[in-house]
This record gives C-alpha cells, structure tokens and sequence, in this order.
C-alpha cells in the first residue's frame, strides 16, 4: 500500500494565543485547516508566523485558547503524540546516518517492524525521487536534495498533517522554483494538509489554497491567493502583497459614487475605494499596474530603470517628491520624463 496521510477531517485554531512575559507573540488567532488543504501562513519577520506554527506541532504550548484535530484537543498533547510530519528550515538531518536511515528515524523510533520500515522508506525515497542517493550521507547531498530527505523523513509516517516552516529559504532561486513543484506534487499525491511557512508572498501565492497574512502576532486577512492579491482588505495587508506604492492622499468619492478620487504626483487619479474614505486616504498600487501611456496623468522624472528581461522596473520622482514604482514595456532611461497611468480598479484606496 504506497505512502498516505491518516484520515481526519479538519484541524481547528480557536483563539490561539501565546505570550512570551510582557510579549503577545500571538493574539486571537482562529483558523481552519480541512483535509487535504495547502494553507500558508504568510507575514514579515517576527509576526508571529512561526510561533503558530510550533504551537500547531507542540514545540510551544499556547497560552490563550485552544487547538483540535477533529473532537480530540491537542493542548495538552506532546508533539511526539501528535503525529504531525515537520520539515525545518534547516533541514536538521543527522548527519552521521545514511539518507535511507534519516528517512526510517521516525518509522525506528515507533518500533515498526522492519519489512513496514523498508518498504515505507523505499516508498518515500521513490515519491521524492532519491532512490539513487539513498546510501549517502546529507553532506554528499545538494541543498535541494538534502531539503528532499527532510520532507521524505516528514511524510513517510503517514502524517494527518504536514508542517512546514520557510523549508526554501536556505535554496538558490533556481533551487527554490524546482522545489516549489515538488512540494505541490507530493501534496497532492498524498492527499494531506500542509500548513507552510512563509515571507515569500510569490511563494505563498504559488503553492497554496488559502493563505493567512500575519502581522505584529495577528491574522489581518484570510483568503485565496486571488482575493489577496486582487482585494487586500488594508493598506499593510496590501503592502506585503506588493503594493509597494503607499502613498497617502485627500480623497473625495465621486458624485457618480463609482469611485474615489485621489492625488498623486499633483495630478487627481481615479481609484476605487476599498472601504468607506472620508477625507484623508492611504492608495496602494502595484508598480506592474502603474506604467508610462500618452495621456498619463502623472507626470514623474525615471530616477532608475532596471532591465528585467521583458521590461524595464523604474523609479520615478513626482511632483510633490514621492518615489513612483512604476513598469514599462518600453525602454526608459534616467531623467525621462514619464506620464504614468494605472487603471481605476487596480488604485486601492483605504482609509488613513
């Protein structure tokens, strides 16, 4: 019977605090995992990301509310008697044993019979493709290879729930789009829930269902990829998203009451308002949304373009000194003039 993950059919986080003396680490965080679920966990350095996360395993004990795998409360539980697979950022493989004996450490230490052990670790070694490096030691291995046996080691006792915390971030860019794929398709194969770890919003993006966005210890957002990318629900949720044009602006909603009118670089832009504006607004808008036209509003001075293949990803100054992000498909050079223009759909507009 190849590798599965055991059955259960959802995971519950029910105002899930944790403190550290005087530090909320962690504050009223509720959320769902169901079977067979890819949820990301996604936030600046130090929002509290982590901390969920080893609260989820049993490395940290929650201070505030409570945690269920189906009717069975998991507080009070060791992570030994969890069950959960976890993947570190360090791989933390042992590296006096073969990759075939990484890989069997938890079948060993449950006290499996040994024909189960090496037909489970074969399994596991086949579903990551490492079949041939089996008998190597982790320092013979690449870091991509080396990140492989610590996912093997994770699944290969038929985990309900797989735990994974920044695994890529020690991997070169090519490494780290390869490994992408491979943690998508051995998702799927198993038919687990992943909860992963992450400060990559593209990575985030990428491989998950749902994504919750963290900042300072809370969820700021719950949704799919497309909600959070398209429809940020605040200006810091729209900041880790990419907006990286945050400027603040007077806003007046148009008679019309179909958008909201806004001014950047001393020039009034269509936007549309994301929750009720009344005087005083924050507008965010992807530099890959805000690009050179004829008749641009925006008139700014390329500060810096840098070729990026296709295009050209510039800066630009406005005319009351604000730095414009900004995307053209044709070629722009310092001191250019631009006129820049973005859709009224894709100028969010949110309150001071």
């Amino acid at each position: 019977m190849p590798i599965a993950s055991r059955d259960f059919r959802e995971l519950r986080l029910e105002g899930v605090g944790r403190d550290f003396g005087q530090l909320h680490a962690l504050r009223d965080v509720n959320l769902t995992v169901r079977r067979g679920e890819f949820v990301a966990l996604l936030g600046p350095s130090g929002c509290g990301k982590s901390t969920a996360l080893n609260c989820i395993s049993g490395l940290l004990q929650p201070t505030d509310g409570g945690i269920w795998l189906d009717d069975k409360r998991l507080d009070d539980i060791g992570p030994e008697d969890r069950g959960f697979g976890m993947v570190f950022q360090n791989y933390a493989l042992f590296p006096h044993m073969t990759v075939r004996r990484n890989i069997g450490f938890g079948l060993t230490t449950q006290r499996r019979p040994r024909d189960e052990i090496e037909r489970r670790v074969n399994e596991a070694l086949a579903l990551v493709r490492l079949e041939t490096q089996a008998e190597k030691l982790p320092g013979q291995l690449s870091g991509g290879q080396q990140q492989r046996v610590a996912i093997a080691r994770a699944i290969v006792v038929e985990p309900p729930l797989v735990l994974m915390d920044e695994p890529l971030s020690n991997l070169d860019a090519k490494l780290r789009l390869e490994m992408r794929a491979e943690i998508r398709r051995i998702h799927t194969m198993l038919g687990c829930s992943t909860i992963y770890v992450t400060h990559d919003q593209e990575e985030a993006l990428s491989l998950a269902d749902r994504i919750m966005v963290m900042i300072d210890g809370q969820p700021r957002q719950i949704g799919t990829p497309e909600d959070l990318y398209v429809r940020p629900t605040s200006a810091d949720v729209a900041e880790f998203m990419g907006y990286r044009n945050l400027l603040t602006s007077p806003a007046r909603t148009v008679p019309s009451g179909s958008g909201v009118t806004v001014m950047i670089g001393g020039a009034h832009v269509l936007g549309t308002a994301m929750a009720p504006v009344d005087g005083h607004a924050t507008v965010a808008i992807r530099p890959d949304d805000l690009h050179p036209t004829v008749d641009g509003p925006i008139a700014a001075t390329v500060e810096i373009a840098e070729y990026h293949g296709r295009d050209f990803y510039a800066v630009a100054r406005g005319k009351e000194g604000e730095d414009l992000y900004f995307r053209s498909s044709q070629r722009i050079s310092p001191g250019e003039i631009v006129h820049l223009s973005a859709l009224p759909e894709r100028v969010l507009v949110f309150p001071a």
